[in-house]
């Protein structure tokens, strides 16, 4: 079975005896409490991780935020200003200023990434083109702070490791092409623990660092919480591909 929390503890392990350079990100959009035990099973495997929480109900939670800090891992910002204050750039800049300063006051921020909001019309990003998030001292923003030419991108958007083919904005247009001509595209965990453990894969051969994106949600001992967020994973993909159809 895919997407359980044994299933993510085997990817941890594959990555370290990989030898490979990786990066842990984990976007927070729902459930914190998952992403405290994803959080507590990277600190037992002595992993750090960073970990972009919503500034909205289902994952501003500053109990578990200050929890996964103690374990030392970092947080950021996952902001949806633009969508939030409907495309107005200026407002969504002071919304997302006010939200940062709230985060500041619980912990350390030196990182924001950009919640896709694949149902939106409006790319948050988009702020940073009259704005500049390094004036508020903020070091790194994924999709513009990573070097894609040497960095391999892989996220678990659509519950499914391929699932930049029905993403909206969770994907690296450009790059992507690139890879999968490389044969570094994966559909399950189990294909990425594969070529991990294949000194002969691309992926062990190729010189790419690793930036791992999952969204903790996703990830849950199989129950009821599992096969919901399943199906449900399931019908967003459908809508997502609708979307993508219309543009």
């Amino acid at each position: 079975m895919d997407f359980t929390l044994d299933k993510y503890t085997q990817l941890l392990n594959a990555l370290k005896k990989s030898g490979l350079n990786f990066k842990l990100r984990h976007d927070v959009d729902l459930l914190p409490k998952n992403s405290l035990r994803t959080a507590q099973i990277e600190s037992e495997l002595g992993l750090k991780a960073i970990y972009y929480f919503r500034m909205v109900p289902e994952s501003y939670d500053e109990n578990i935020i200050k929890q996964i800090s103690s374990l030392g891992h970092d947080i950021g910002y996952h902001y949806e200003s633009l969508t939030t204050c409907n495309g107005n750039i200026d407002e969504a800049y002071d919304d997302f200023c006010s939200n940062l300063s709230q985060l500041r006051k619980i912990v350390q921020i030196k990182s924001i990434c950009m919640h896709g909001s694949p149902r939106s019309q409006w790319d948050s990003k988009d702020i940073w083109r009259k704005y500049d998030y390094r004036e508020l001292d903020i070091d790194y923003e994924p999709y513009f702070d990573t070097d894609f030419g040497s960095t391999l991108y892989l996220t678990d958007t659509g519950r499914r490791w391929d699932g930049y083919r029905v993403s909206v904005r969770d994907k690296i247009p450009g790059f992507q092409e690139k890879w999968d001509s490389m044969g570094l595209v994966f559909h399950s965990t189990n294909d990425i623990i594969a070529q991990l453990e294949s000194a002969n894969s691309p992926l062990v051969k190729s010189s790419f660092s690793l930036l791992i994106t999952t969204h903790p949600q996703r990830w849950n001992d199989f129950g009821f919480r599992y096969i919901k967020e399943a199906i449900i994973q399931n019908v967003k993909n459908v809508i997502k591909a609708y979307l993508i159809g219309k543009k």
